[in-house]
């Protein structure tokens, strides 16, 4: 008996070393990828199940352990910063992955508040399977900023092979997940946490209040907002006696005016202790700090000041050379028809401007781009501008007169005849030129009242209007003054060709400006259409009504389709300064880098832009420092249309151009400079965005400057 006994104990002994070997050399099912390293942090995939199964959604995380006193950034990193990207195309059997983010820590220092974390981190994953059952793997390389007293951009390649078979829970994964994701907000049914409402504080520099509750007593709550237009500093907390509720203030750091944000919707999160919730809050207007409507009134002067500039800049010129014509001409004229004939100008402006206001108001609710000057990014309204120009020209060379058809004619052609429809017209021209120019105070008030509703928009349009209109009204008022112009003579021929070549230079601009929008051959052959629309005009005497109409409507037709047809746009020349082209997203993490970030929004039927960058940015000093090592220029180019920079102007409640803002460690936030540039408002920007100086605690606290130490905050 002993012997057999020995005998079994034998056999199962090897029995069992056999099944360890077998173990021991077959490939082991693993849970975790291997760790991909830096110095500063390392990264792995880690999934709670350990095979693929039939399921179509495999729960699994992206890993990262930091190195001590190195951070990385939530989805919204606050003033300065970027969040974690991975690019999963290198994956097999695997159709997206879903992200989520886990409750960041706040990080203050220097006036700064960024979002992250630091020491470890897993963010779960929801990997959705193309072929449940099969095996899959998921493959990556993940971009991740890690910042210390410097910010370093690191890239690391992740993988975890999942085989098929019967799926196990993975209890070391599941349980790192697991931990994590609790972290993740909901919306409130787990957490017990609730956001009851947000209202505005009125005022400057503003700030939002934000209403919480909760199932049990609040400990430590903290409160981040999410919005594309504002950046809010950390929350001021007064409770209610229960400890249950509480009320956030979170002073607005950043962003057009309070009075914009009424109705807007925010992402809210709240943070308390263990638990997070968060929750999508539109805001309303409270009555703490004072009324928005009292802001308009001043904002109506600031656009009758625009529309009077308006006047001065050289887009206006051909339209008030023309009414200077026809002044000249009713020298002698009676009041009672000079008076109607500078009124009816005034309507044209006026009326003009109101139905621009009307179409960027049903644009706007239609959730279109708007902006002031976007007619001029379509080819057909500039061959449509400059057929107009060319007309004009023709009459004031030729001096001709055409009877037909209707009134085409007198709005067209007769300046100076007995019928007031070609004053309205030059009205309505007047304001369509007008708008690729932004002179000092339109860009405000223009911003100011497309971030606000049809009411404010129409009625700030109106005082533009009148702005734009008061030369004219005010020869309306005093028609007296008609008779202080010079007698006509023989000077005024001298004068019409002199005209008549102004305003083919400014079609010949328009024409620039569709070469950029449609391609040089459609610019060439609208150009060719145009002389012929030109030379018919002039010689209409001769050539007959038939033949005149006749030519007039091949070369109309020729110049609207040659855009369409040979529309390949032309790409943009360069210059000395190696611009950068426009990425709003890479703002953020150059900022952290330490570099500083010149933007510079042009078109080129912007003509403001234009004189800004022959005057200033391509000028040796400016082009010096926007070349010196650290400085990135970048420019978004609004000649055509593009969402993404109408997206970026709307962030600062800016619908018009030029716009230039610079970026750097010492102005996180941006610094915008002025409409109208000059040497010294750029050079000083730039050396505020490095931080080059040391500013005082105001300064801390107004600007967002960091110390002349050069060092990134630590909270970065």
């Amino acid at each position: 008996m002993s012997y057999r006994m020995t005998e079994v104990g034998i056999r199962y002994a090897v029995a069992l070393l056999a099944v360890m070997a077998a173990w021991l050399v077959s490939p082991a099912v693993a849970a975790t990828g291997e760790w991909s390293s830096h110095e500063t942090l390392k990264a792995r995939l880690v999934s709670s199940l350990d095979t693929v199964d039939d399921r179509e959604i495999i729960p699994m995380g992206l890993h990262l352990m930091l190195a001590n006193g190195w951070k990385t950034y939530w989805r919204s990193p606050g003033d300065a910063g970027a969040p974690p990207r991975v690019d999963w195309s290198a994956s097999e059997n695997v159709t997206g992955v879903e992200w989520h983010w886990p409750a960041p820590h706040r990080f203050t220092l220097f006036g700064l508040e960024t979002f992250g974390y630091d020491h470890e981190v897993v963010f779960p994953l929801d990997v959705r399977v193309e072929r449940p059952g099969e095996p899959m793997a998921l493959r990556g390389r993940a971009d991740v900023l890690v910042c210390s007293t410097i910010c370093i951009p690191v890239s690391l390649e992740i993988a975890l092979n999942l085989p098929a078979g019967p799926a196990a829970v993975d209890a070391e994964s599941a349980n790192l997940v697991a931990h994590f994701e609790a972290r993740v907000p909901d919306d409130g049914a787990r957490s017990g946490l609730r956001i009851k409402a947000a209202s505005i504080e009125m005022g400057k520099p503003g700030a939002l209040r934000v209403r919480i509750a909760s199932s049990k007593s609040l400990v430590e709550p903290d409160v981040l907002v999410e919005g594309s237009d504002w950046t809010f500093g950390k929350p001021e907390l007064s409770f209610a006696p229960d400890g249950y509720e509480a009320t956030a203030r979170l002073p607005i750091a950043s962003g057009p005016d309070t009075v914009n944000m009424s109705g807007k919707e925010f992402l809210v999160t709240v943070i308390d202790g263990p638990r997070v919730a968060e929750a999508r809050v539109k805001v309303s207007a409270s009555a703490v700090g004072g009324s928005p409507l009292g802001d308009v009134a001043p904002v109506l002067l600031v656009a009758l000041l625009g529309g009077l500039v308006l006047n001065l800049m050289p887009c206006v010129l051909p339209v008030l050379s023309l009414k200077l014509l026809s002044v000249i001409d009713r020298r002698d004229a009676e009041r009672r028809r000079v008076r109607l004939g500078f009124l009816a100008t005034a309507a044209g402006v006026l009326t003009s401007m109101l139905l621009l206001a009307g179409a960027l108001v049903v644009l706007k609710l239609a959730g279109s781009t708007v902006g002031w000057g976007v007619q001029f990014q379509q080819p057909l309204f500039l061959v449509a501008m400059a057929a107009v120009l060319v007309a004009f020209s023709a009459s004031l060379a030729g001096g001709f007169d055409i009877p037909l058809p209707s009134r085409l004619a007198t709005v067209l052609g007769r300046t100076g005849g007995t019928g007031h429809a070609g004053d309205f017209a030059a009205g309505v021209f007047a304001t369509l030129l007008a708008t690729p120019c932004s002179a000092p105070f339109v860009g405000t008030a223009v911003g100011f009242a497309l971030a606000r509703g049809p009411v404010e928009i129409l009625t700030i349009f109106a005082a533009l209007g009148v702005g734009l209109a008061s030369p004219y009204l005010l020869v309306a008022a005093f028609p007296r003054m008609v008779s202080l112009m010079p007698r006509p003579g023989r000077w005024m021929v001298t004068l019409r060709g002199m005209l008549a070549v102004a305003l083919l230079g400014t079609a010949a601009w328009l024409l620039t400006v569709l070469a950029v929008q449609a391609s040089w051959p459609a610019a060439f052959v609208v150009a060719a259409a145009l002389s012929v629309l030109g030379t018919a005009l002039v010689l209409q005497g001769r050539l007959g009504v038939p033949a005149m109409l006749g030519l007039m409507a091949v070369s109309l037709s020729a110049a609207m389709v040659s855009p369409a047809m040979l529309g390949k746009p032309s790409e943009t020349t360069g210059t000395a300064t190696a611009w950068a082209p426009f990425d709003q997203a890479e703002i953020g993490l150059l900022i952290a880098q330490g570099k500083t970030v010149f933007v510079d929004v042009t078109a080129d039927w912007c003509i403001t832009c234009q004189a800004n960058k022959s005057l200033v940015i391509d000028r040796s000093e400016v082009a010096d420092a926007l070349t010196a090592p650290g400085v990135v220029p970048m420019r978004a180019d609004w000649t055509r249309p593009d969402p993404r920079i109408s997206d970026y102007l709307a962030r600062y409640n800016r619908y018009g151009i030029p716009f230039n803002a610079v970026y750097g460690p010492g102005a996180p936030s941006g610094i915008v400079l002025p409409e109208l540039l000059s040497t010294e408002s750029v050079l000083e920007a730039i050396e505020r965005a490095r931080g080059a100086t040391t500013p005082n605690s105001q300064d801390i606290k107004d600007d967002r400057e960091v110390s002349a130490s050069g060092e990134e905050p630590q909270a970065r």
